[in-house]
């Protein structure tokens, strides 16, 4: 389980010190929640668990005439977040819990987006029903999600390959996979007060490593970022270097054209504020 005090602490400064490698990784699927942003017709855009902002900055680089907010609840994403973003005028952003966010002044977002934030809700309920209190009329929300562990073997590949291998899924626990189930995100929105839910099935390949040596940057990230880091960190010296020569076959196995990739699958949800 991944909740706040994790993003708050350990987790958040680790994703704060890797904001590089975790936003190459999720390359693909940040083009395509981009791409469907089309779709919409927006002035003020709310980037729910923003990270440390690629979603919101690329945004507001695009189109200058929206004013984007990015929320974390992690302070160490958001000081990365702000320092990336200190050139953009309408751009800024925000420590706050979804849960409890308030839109300054009466502006409400038009649009709410989010790329991987909300699985780690500690209050799912309540906080897509505050973002449909805080949006706009007829205001849209879009955001991405892990589908089955099963159809992500870049989770699933590294971890196996640990002594004892975590249990990587806890159903509807805050973390990667809680909103894997269809159904179970269809009930929570419509609950929130939000209508016309719809899903989109987004293969892609996450990216672990790239550059010069991608297999060693791959092994890198993997020590760093994801389900076998705080595991790799807490080994003997000589299990863990059995363990890296485990991981270094599997990302030479996987490294193409100067790029390790694994396979993952995410849901792209979108929906509408209920009347």
């Amino acid at each position: 389980m991944v909740d706040t005090n994790e993003w708050q602490g350990r987790t958040g400064e680790t994703w704060a010190a890797e904001w590089r490698r975790t936003d190459r990784s999720f390359t693909l699927l940040t083009e395509r929640l981009l791409q469907r942003m089309r779709e919409f017709t927006f002035r003020r855009m709310l980037d729910v668990g923003c990270g440390a902002g690629e979603l919101s900055l690329a945004t507001a680089r695009g189109r200058r005439e929206v004013q984007v907010t990015g929320v974390d609840v992690s302070p160490q994403l958001i000081a990365v977040a702000r320092e990336r973003g200190e050139h953009l005028a309408n751009c800024e952003f925000v420590l706050a819990d979804a849960t409890e966010w308030v839109a300054e002044e009466r502006v409400a977002p038009d649009l709410v987006v989010s790329r991987h934030g909300v699985m780690f809700f500690d209050d799912p309920p309540a906080a897509f029903a505050n973002l449909s209190r805080q949006g706009a009329q007829g205001a849209s929300l879009m955001f991405s999600c892990f589908r089955d562990l099963a159809d992500n073997p870049f989770f699933t590949e590294v971890s196996r390959l640990l002594p004892q291998p975590p249990h990587l899924s806890e159903p509807h626990a805050p973390g990667p996979f809680a909103f894997a189930e269809e159904g179970h995100v269809r009930d929570l929105l419509q609950s929130g007060g939000w209508t016309a839910i719809e899903f989109e099935r987004f293969d892609f390949p996450m990216i672990a490593g790239s550059g010069q040596d991608a297999v060693e940057d791959a092994i890198t990230y993997f020590c760093r970022v994801g389900p076998a880091a705080r595991a790799t960190s807490e080994m003997e010296p000589d299990a863990r270097a059995r363990f890296l020569a485990r991981v270094r076959q599997l990302c030479e196995r996987r490294e193409q054209d100067g790029l390790v990739a694994l396979p993952a699958s995410a849901w792209i949800v979108t929906a509408k504020k209920g009347g």
